[in-house]
């Protein structure tokens, strides 16, 4: 172990959280300080336009928030399962512990944690990562987990998602967790588009754009369940079988999904039933445009002339 390798000499190997990792928290930092960067200019903003530009911001800071934050997080499928089990091999001695199966889109988390925690002189309470992504290898990571001796229950629910298991889950879970990151990547990339289309004198466009990324937030859904087209193997653990099910990223980023599609649905539908009310709502009223470039004349050139108005008259803005 070298400084170098990403592991510091003599204290323990990292660990990756079940449901939060140091990427979670970073994302969700960023994002929180751009709100709390917005709540500061917020003041600056009068009347309703005030309310509106609230909500806006902060509706479309919590859909990128999440397309982002789900990439990292490991609870796409959860499962959890309470039994008696052998803690070692070659060893007769049992232990009752809870083994839970988290599996995300960079891999699998699998977490014994005894109950209670301190058992035959030992402190159970264990969560191993096994990744699967481009740079990284299951197997490896799997083999790795031999040398180390990690408690059998472990080994046994990692040994499932191996290339030579007999299972042959592997394969499908790493190439529909790809995609899926790929189709929500792409969908960050039309939510970028789409606040930049918002920000224009034409927010149908920003609408049309939402509706794109409510679509590829779909298809990573659609690519992330076609794992469930695969029978799964039973993870026998004792007498107990473990079941894995949809966990809260796949519901919430489910619930994004729908999210952008109503808004956007309803950004399109004001365009061509009530104009007015969205350009209010997006702070472009025509007659407030005009009023800002007229001010905007007045002051740039003292001896403008406004409506007949001569230099010696007086503005409706001298007051301002």
């Amino acid at each position: 172990m070298t400084l170098f390798d990403g592991i510091y000499p003599f204290y323990p190997q990292q660990r990756k959280a079940a449901g939060f990792d140091i990427s979670t928290i970073i994302v969700i930092v960023v994002f929180l300080t751009l709100a709390c960067t917005f709540l500061l200019i917020i003041p600056g903003i009068r009347g309703r336009a005030r309310l509106y530009w609230t909500l806006r911001v902060l509706l479309s800071l919590v859909i990128g928030v999440v397309i982002v934050v789900v990439q990292f997080t490991g609870d796409w499928e959860t499962g959890w399962v309470q039994a008696n089990t052998s803690y070692k091999s070659f060893s007769h001695a049992l232990v009752t512990a809870d083994v839970g199966l988290h599996i995300g889109l960079a891999g699998v988390n699998v977490t014994l944690r005894g109950n209670p925690v301190n058992q035959i002189n030992e402190t159970i309470n264990y969560n191993e990562h096994f990744p699967w992504s481009f740079d990284a290898n299951y197997d490896h990571s799997y083999t790795k987990g031999l040398e180390k001796g990690l408690p059998s229950p472990i080994l046994y629910v990692a040994e499932k998602f191996t290339t030579q298991s007999a299972c042959a889950v592997h394969r499908q879970y790493r190439i529909s967790s790809h995609y899926a990151s790929a189709t929500l990547w792409v969908a960050f990339c039309t939510w970028l588009i789409s606040n930049i289309l918002f920000s224009m004198p034409a927010p149908v466009y920003g609408g049309y754009m939402l509706l794109v990324t409510g679509a590829f937030v779909i298809f990573s859904l659609l690519s992330f369940s076609t794992v469930r087209n695969t029978p799964m193997c039973l993870i026998q653990i004792g007498t107990e079988t473990l079941h894995v099910a949809y966990g809260g990223s796949f519901w919430l980023t489910l619930a994004i999904g729908l999210l952008c599609f109503v808004a956007g649905i309803t950004v399109v539908a004001l365009h061509y039933l009530n104009l007015d009310l969205l350009k209010t709502f997006f702070d472009l009223r025509e007659d407030k445009a005009e009023e800002y470039q007229e001010m905007a004349e007045v002051y740039i050139n003292p001896h403008f002339v406004n409506k007949g108005l001569s230099p010696s008259q007086p503005s409706k803005f001298d007051s301002v």
